[in-house]
């Protein structure tokens, strides 16, 4: 064996096959070496729980369910929560990593930025840490993957909507560049496409709004919908579907309306 594959080992990096990866840390339990501490045996009560934030009230309710579920499995979650210029999510990984955890559960983290670095992801698991995605999807990570049905959620959304007599329809969600927003603008597209017989081309340059998963952020794309005279607009959270309620409101519109003006919302 190379002392560059034992280096490779030692410091965690990719391209070892695992079996050599157990020989080498084996050998060191042999011959009496201390395990670097990102080595070391993992703590089997331990599961790390990595969120963007806790404003958005969906994020909070996931961690407690999420929570419950490994309680009843005999683990302890420890939730490390991302915040506006504190850590990142690169960041809390390590703190996970260094304090053993016996696995992470990313929330919506940079598995759904499409202008992200999946090698991230592929560094961890060489290390041995299994962990599981939740809200996104990358084929460039091996793990398991957890999604709601962004475009069957689009389905039900504008179906409703459509059903309640509405015709001119918006869609208020985050950036593009996020796999689930990918995901809803086709199951819109789509449906809007069935349903009214529109063309994809005046869906996406008159119907979506792109914005923030905020409250304002809400209030500025419903804003941008109802002066294109949408009667109703699909949100992409709830926050966001706040945000849309105050627009209307600010115009003298009622929600919900009969046929006059209503709001619908969707998981992040």
């Amino acid at each position: 064996m190379s002392e560059a594959t034992v280096s490779r080992v030692l410091n965690g990096k990719p391209g070892v096959a695992a079996t050599t990866r157990q020989s080498v840390l084996a050998a060191l339990d042999v011959l009496g070496y201390e395990r670097p501490v990102r080595l070391r045996q993992r703590s089997e009560g331990l599961v790390g729980l990595i969120t963007p934030e806790l404003e958005n009230p969906i994020f909070p309710a996931l961690a407690q369910v999420i929570g419950q579920a490994l309680t009843r499995q005999g683990y302890t979650p420890v939730l490390a929560t991302q915040t506006p210029g504190g850590s990142t999510e690169d960041e809390l990984t390590e703190m996970l990593v260094d304090r053993g955890v016996a696995g992470i559960i990313y929330v919506s983290g940079l598995h759904a930025d499409t202008t992200a670095d999946m090698q991230r992801y592929e560094r961890l698991r060489a290390q041995g840490v299994p962990f599981v995605l939740v809200d996104g999807f990358s084929p460039k990570v091996q793990a398991p993957f957890i999604s709601p049905d962004d475009r069957a959620a689009m389905n039900l959304a504008v179906t409703h909507l459509v059903s309640l007599g509405h015709t001119r329809i918006g869609l208020a969600l985050g950036p593009k560049r996020f796999v689930p927003v990918q995901r809803k603008i086709e199951g819109f597209v789509r449906t809007m496409q069935e349903q009214l017989a529109l063309s994809a081309a005046t869906v996406e340059s008159e119907l979506v709004q792109h914005s923030l998963y905020t409250l304002e952020g809400g209030q500025a794309a419903a804003s941008a919908l109802i002066e294109r005279d949408c009667t109703a607009v699909v949100c992409a959270s709830d926050m966001m579907a706040l945000g849309a309620i105050r627009a209307a409101r600010q115009r003298g519109l009622e929600v919900p309306g009969t046929c006059r003006w209503s709001a619908s919302t969707t998981p992040r």
